[in-house]
């Protein structure tokens, strides 16, 4: 019994995956495969938003969290069931009372991310750098000014200029994934902690390397759920990959 639980704690390890959507130019084969590895109503969603680009993102998150559960949880891939929070947070069905495993992605700029726990919550985002809205960096540095103490503020406004300031402060704060794109990850106190108060997640204090996946690691475990849908494959060639961009004298 100890050996088997040993082997169960060794493939419950912390997950810490990205898939590049952006960068993802699926062929016909493919995105037909994969809107059959997704549930109906996944698959429905998936099909009514306006951009290529948005359905992409959607469907990588699908992908990603299937693959987890599918690996780590060893659940066949057409037995998972997942369902949605009040909250759109996606989640679980299938009973994983043994083997309790916390997951949750994000999606923002070139990438979907996924961070996954034994036994303990976990929160991830994903940000793309990029200007603070109307307002100037200096600006949006003095509203940030308790995030860091004073000897990694001079690290941070030491950089050449504006762009590479905000790229230092963020990577202060997140794991770099790349020039342009970084990954926060928050952590709970384990489950079952003897500590009742109510906990409020922090960041990550040892950072765990991210993974980068290509779409044939996403669908190695993968199980068709439904038949090929040939419409799917036109009805994605149909959209824009994302909206015209407008012109702008932020840089």
């Amino acid at each position: 019994m100890q050996v088997v639980a040993s082997l169960e704690r060794l493939a419950m390890e912390s997950v810490r995956w990205a898939f590049s959507y952006a960068s993802w130019a699926p062929c016909r084969e493919d995105w037909l495969l994969a809107m059959r590895l997704v549930q109906p109503e996944e698959k429905e969603r998936i099909g009514q938003f306006v951009f290529a680009r948005d359905a992409k993102a959607a469907m990588a998150g699908r992908l990603l969290i299937r693959k987890l559960i599918a690996e780590k949880l060893n659940i066949p891939w057409n037995e998972i069931r997942l369902e949605r929070t009040s909250k759109g947070k996606p989640v679980l069905a299938n009973d994983t009372s043994r083997s309790p495993l916390n997951f949750n992605i994000s999606h923002q700029g070139n990438y979907a991310v996924l961070a996954a726990e034994p036994d303990r919550q976990v929160g991830i985002d994903v940000m793309k750098t990029s200007l603070p809205g109307s307002g100037s960096i200096p600006d949006f540095f003095r509203i940030m000014n308790r995030q860091f103490t004073g000897g990694e503020w001079r690290t941070i406004t030491s950089m050449q200029n504006e762009w590479l300031q905000l790229d230092m402060f963020h990577r202060h704060w997140e794991t770099r994934l790349d020039n342009c794109h970084h990954v926060a990850v928050a952590l709970g106190k384990p489950e079952g902690s003897k500590d009742k108060h109510v906990e409020v997640p922090c960041c990550e204090v040892t950072q765990s390397a991210f993974t980068m996946l290509a779409f044939d690691d996403l669908v190695a475990s993968a199980v068709p759920l439904g038949p090929e849908d040939p419409a799917c494959w036109d009805h994605f060639c149909s959209r824009q990959d994302g909206p015209a961009r407008q012109s702008s004298n932020s840089r």
